[in-house]
C-alpha cells in the first residue's frame, strides 16, 4: 500500500535518513519509536506530502487514502462535535451543510434539494451519522454533548472529536502521534479494542508502553540514519534491539581493533623504503572499509541524586468524614481516608467515580464543604496537573525559570536535571513561551522535583511526555523519600511506582495493601488496563465525569438514618467474622511451625536415621510444611480483607 524506496532527507545540516527503504501493508500495526530530534514527525510529514526526500520517493497504491492526527490540533470553529465526527471530506461537510439549510427553511429550492440528497445518499451520507455517534460514545462522549460546540469544551475533548472523525473516515493508512494524550482510561480502553480490528493498516508514535504491546505487531525505530524493522510488539522490540546493540558493539570492537593494527604497522613503516609500499597499502586498506558506528547506548540512564524534601511525621494528612457534591451531584458523602509517610499510592476506577477530586481535596485544591483535612507534622503538599503549565513565566529562559527556587541550587545541578528531561545543550536558553506542550510539562516537573513537596499528588504526570521522560520521572520518584499519591493511565508507570492501590467507585474507597500486581491478582482482572477502569460497565454508565452525573432519588431522613444503621452492622458483623477467621488461622499457624519444628530438630538427629524413623518423619514434615504454606495464604487474604473492612468507616 506504501512503498519508501532509497529515500534521503537532510535537515539543517544533518542527515535524517540515509538510503531507507520500507513497505507498509493493509492490515499492518506498526509503531514508531525512536529519541527526540530524530526524524519521527519527519517521516510523517515525508508520507503526508507535507516535505519531500531529497533522493528516493514515497508512493501510494493508486486510490489509497490516508487519515492523519497530530498532536495538536488547530482551534475549532462553530462545529458541533457530531458535524466534526462526520465531515469527513469537504464534499460531504458541503452537502450536510446544505441539507440541514433546506431543512431548516433557508434553501427552498426543492429540486437542487433532491439532488444533493440523492448525491449524499450515494456517497453512504446516511450511514455516517449512527457510525459518528457509536464512536463518539465509545470515545466517553454522552448524548448531549454531540450538539455542543466543539470550542466550548477542554482542547482534550476537541481531539477526540477529530480523532472520531478519523475513525468514521476509515482511511486505508491511519496516522497517530501520541494518540492516547486526550484519553481517560475507559476511552483509552474502547479505542485500543476498536484499534485491534481496524480494516487498514496503523502507523503510529505513542510513548504509552501498555498501547504499544496490545496494539503492534512491528517496531520502526529511526537509528543510525536508517530505519529498523523489528517484528513483534515493544517488549518484543527491546529484547531484539538489545541483542543487536551487542553484536553491533562486537562488530565495532573487532574493527576497530584491525584498523589499529594496520595503522600501527603503517605509523612503524613508512619511513622505510622496503616498506613504504605496504604501509601505504595499509593506510588505503583503512579508507576502503565500510566504517562501523559506534553504537549509542539506548538504555543510558542519568546517575543523579534528586533534592528531598524533610521529613514529615507518620500521619501525613487525613481527611475524616468528607462530604462533596457538585450541585446535586453528591461525589463523597462522610468519606475517610488517611495516608502515611513514604505510601506510593495509585488511584484507580472507573471514568467519573471521584479520583481527581479526591486528589483535588488532597491537595486543598478544592475547598473542604463538610468534614476535616488534617496535615500531618511538617507537612509540605505538591500539586502537579496539567494546569500546572500556566504557573511558568513565558519571558524566562528554560534555564532562568528552573533556576527559580526558594532554595537556590547549584547551575550544574540544575543542568542535569534539565538534561535528564531532554533540555540539552542551548536548548537551556530557550524562551519558555517557545516551548511546546510536552516541553512545558516538562519543566514543570524539573520546577517540583528541585523543590520537592514531602506530599505528592499526581494527576496524569505522563500525559505529553516521551518515553525517556517518562523513564526520567520514574528514577526521580523512585527515589523520592516523600509521600506519592497520584492517578495515571500509563499501566507501565503505576507498575514502577504504586506499592499501594486505592479503588474508587460510586464515592467508596477500597484499599489494596499490595503493589499493582497484587492488586490485579486480587480482582482477577482480565488485563492490566481493565484493572485500572475496574468498577464494571454498569458502574461506567451509571457515573458520568466529575460534577456531571445525575442525581439520584432523594432518601428521607429516616430511611437514610435506617438505612446508614444497617450498613453499619452489616460491616460490625462482616468485621467480627473476619476477626476470627484470622484469630482461629493465627494458631493454626503457631500449631504447624511448631510441629515443623520438632521434625526438623528429630530429622537432624543421627539417632533418628538408625532407627529408621526418617522416612516417615520426612512424609510427615512434607505434609505439615505444605498445611503451612495453604494456611499463610489463606491468613494473607483473611488479613488483607479485615484491613479493607477495618478502613472502611
Amino acid at each position: 500500500m506504501l512503498t519508501i524506496s532509497q529515500m534521503s532527507k537532510g535537515f539543517a545540516g544533518r542527515v535524517l535518513f540515509e538510503d531507507v527503504t520500507l513497505q507498509i501493508n493493509r492490515g499492518d500495526r506498526i509503531g514508531l519509536v525512536g529519541p527526540n530530534g530524530a526524524g519521527k514527525s519527519t517521516l510523517f510529514n515525508l508520507i503526508l506530502g507535507n516535505d519531500t526526500p531529497d533522493t528516493g520517493s514515497v508512493t501510494f497504491e493508486r486510490g489509497s487514502t490516508v487519515g492523519y492526527l497530530p498532536q495538536e490540533t488547530a482551534p475549532v470553529a462553530n462545529e458541533t462535535v457530531l458535524e466534526i465526527a462526520t465531515s469527513i471530506t469537504p464534499e460531504v461537510a458541503e452537502l450536510s451543510r446544505r441539507i440541514k439549510m433546506f431543512e431548516a427553511g433557508h434553501d427552498t429550492d426543492s429540486h437542487d434539494f433532491h439532488e444533493i440528497q440523492a448525491k449524499f445518499d450515494s456517497i453512504g451520507g446516511y450511514t455516517l451519522e449512527p457510525r459518528a455517534k457509536a464512536i463518539l460514545r465509545g470515545l466517553a462522549f454522552r448524548d448531549g454533548d454531540f450538539e455542543r460546540e466543539a470550542r466550548t469544551m477542554s482542547g482534550g475533548w476537541g481531539m477526540r472529536a477529530y480523532l472520531a472523525r478519523l475513525l468514521v473516515q476509515q482511511p486505508d493508512l491511519l496516522m497517530l502521534d501520541e494518540p492516547t494524550n486526550h484519553l481517560d482510561l475507559e476511552a483509552l480502553q474502547w479505542f485500543q479494542e476498536y484499534l485491534k480490528n481496524y480494516p487498514g493498516a496503523i502507523l503510529l508514535i505513542s510513548h504509552d508502553r501498555e498501547f504499544l504491546n496490545a496494539l503492534c505487531g512491528n517496531i520502526l525505530e529511526i537509528a543510525h540514519e536508517g530505519i529498523i524493522r523489528y517484528r513483534g510488539n515493544y517488549e518484543d522490540f527491546l529484547v531484539q534491539r538489545a541483542a543487536n546493540e551487542e553484536q553491533l558493539l562486537a562488530a565495532y570492537k573487532n574493527q576497530q581493533k584491525k584498523i589499529d593494527q594496520l595503522q600501527d604497522f603503517a605509523n612503524r613503516f613508512r619511513a622505510k623504503a622496503s616498506k613504504a609500499a605496504q604501509a601505504q597499502s595499509k593506510l588505503k586498506q583503512i579508507e576502503r572499509m565500510d566504517k562501523i558506528e559506534a553504537p549509542l547506548a539506548s538504555s543510558r540512564t542519568i546517575k543523579f541524586r534528586f533534592p528531598q524534601p524533610l521529613r514529615s511525621g507518620l500521619r501525613v494528612i487525613t481527611l475524616k468524614d468528607i462530604n462533596h457534591a457538585y450541585g446535586d451531584n453528591v461525589v463523597y458523602h462522610r468519606m475517610n481516608f488517611h495516608a502515611e509517610r513514604h505510601q506510593r499510592v495509585v488511584l484507580v476506577g472507573p471514568n467519573g467515580a471521584g479520583k481527581s477530586t479526591l486528589l483535588k481535596l488532597l491537595a486543598g485544591v478544592l475547598p473542604v464543604q463538610t468534614g476535616h483535612r488534617e496535615l500531618g507534622h511538617n507537612v509540605k503538599t505538591g500539586y502537579y496537573a496539567q494546569h500546572r503549565v500556566e504557573m511558568l513565566q513565558m519571558g524566562r529562559t528554560v534555564l532562568e525559570e528552573a533556576s527559580d527556587l526558594p532554595t537556590p541550587l547549584p547551575e550544574q545541578t540544575i543542568r542535569t536535571v534539565l538534561g535528564s528531561f531532554l533540555f540539552t545543550g542551548d536548548n537551556v536558553f530557550k524562551p519558555v513561551g517557545v516551548l511546546s506542550g510536552g516541553e512545558k510539562s516538562r519543566l514543570a516537573l524539573v520546577k517540583l522535583l528541585l523543590d520537592p513537596p514531602n506530599l505528592l499528588l499526581m494527576d496524569e504526570p505522563t500525559t505529553h511526555l516521551d518515553m525517556a521522560s517518562i523513564d526520567a520521572l520514574i528514577s526521580a520518584l523512585e527515589q523520592f523519600e516523600g509521600t506519592l499519591i497520584f492517578i495515571s493511565h500509563d499501566v507501565y508507570f503505576i507498575r514502577k511506582l504504586a506499592k499501594h492501590v486505592l479503588h474508587i467507585n460510586a464515592g467508596k474507597l477500597t484499599p489494596y495493601h499490595g503493589d499493582y500486581q497484587y492488586y490485579l491478582d486480587k480482582t482477577s482482572a482480565l488485563n492490566a488496563r481493565d484493572a485500572v477502569t475496574a468498577g464494571g460497565k454498569s458502574d461506567a454508565e451509571g457515573i458520568a465525569r466529575d460534577a456531571q452525573t445525575e442525581p439520584s432519588a432523594p432518601q428521607s431522613r429516616k430511611e437514610q438514618k435506617r438505612a446508614e444503621a444497617e450498613a453499619r452492622n452489616a460491616r460490625s458483623r462482616d468485621r467480627r467474622a473476619a476477626e476470627k477467621l484470622v484469630a482461629d488461622l493465627e494458631k493454626k499457624i503457631d500449631a504447624l511451625e511448631t510441629k515443623q519444628a520438632e521434625l526438623t530438630a528429630e530429622l537432624e538427629d543421627p539417632a533418628t536415621y538408625q532407627s529408621g524413623r526418617a522416612v516417615p518423619l520426612n512424609r510427615e514434615l512434607t505434609h505439615v510444611v505444605d498445611d503451612l504454606t495453604a494456611a499463610t495464604a489463606e491468613w494473607e487474604q483473611a488479613a488483607a480483607k479485615l484491613d479493607e473492612l477495618t478502613a472502611v468507616p
